[in-house]
């Protein structure tokens, strides 16, 4: 279980495939606190810790991973969001995010105002019901609210502080992100059979 609120970014150091798997070693400063067996939130996707070595550590992504995430996109010397589980006892910034990805969103506005940036992004249109206006949302990892909500299209606003430390500086039109929808908004509607509608 994770918070959408990112921790620090890492660099991707080498990604490699074996067979349908790729093989992520990422850079943080966050390496000598991690242990094999953790989980670490990738771009909002929950991943577990393989290997550690000096200021490296490697996660390892499967295909079904690879076919609904931007994970398999990723090369030598892009960053990251990386955000570690939650711990019983922390403070809940962001909302609840679980680190399962349920598709792939692609930017298709981006604007700077005066202290600001607005981004809207484009989905597949199945999951309309699960995007609300000023509801949660998490992009890539990070707990933001959705506004200008529609269908298969939505806006967030990202502040100077988010802009500068996640990838959201990285990301232009045409940028594949990961969306994770707000979970209790699936089980509500997973209970009356209406998710997939």
């Amino acid at each position: 279980m994770f918070t959408g609120i990112i921790e620090t970014m890492g660099t991707v150091v080498s990604a490699t495939g074996e067979g349908s798997n790729l093989h992520l070693t990422v850079k943080s400063n966050i390496t000598p606190e991690l242990r094999v067996d953790q989980s670490v939130a990738h771009n909002g996707v929950c991943l577990t810790v393989t290997a550690i070595q000096d200021n490296t550590y490697t996660v390892t992504a499967v295909a079904e991973t690879l076919a609904k995430t931007n994970l398999g996109f990723l090369k030598t010397g892009d960053t990251i969001n990386l955000e570690r589980s939650l711990r019983v006892g922390d403070r809940l910034d962001g909302h609840f995010v679980q680190g399962h990805i349920d598709s792939t969103g692609t930017c298709i506005e981006r604007k700077e105002l005066d202290g600001s940036w607005l981004f809207r992004f484009s989905y597949p249109e199945q999951f309309s019901r699960l995007v609300i206006e000023k509801g949660s949302i998490c992009i890539n990892g990070v707990s933001l609210t959705a506004f200008e909500a529609a269908k298969g299209t939505f806006m967030v606003t990202i502040i100077p502080f988010t802009y500068t430390h996640t990838n959201f500086s990285h990301i232009t039109v045409g940028t594949v992100v990961n969306l994770e929808f707000d979970v209790l908004g699936k089980y509500i509607l997973g209970a009356v059979g209406d998710l997939n509608k």
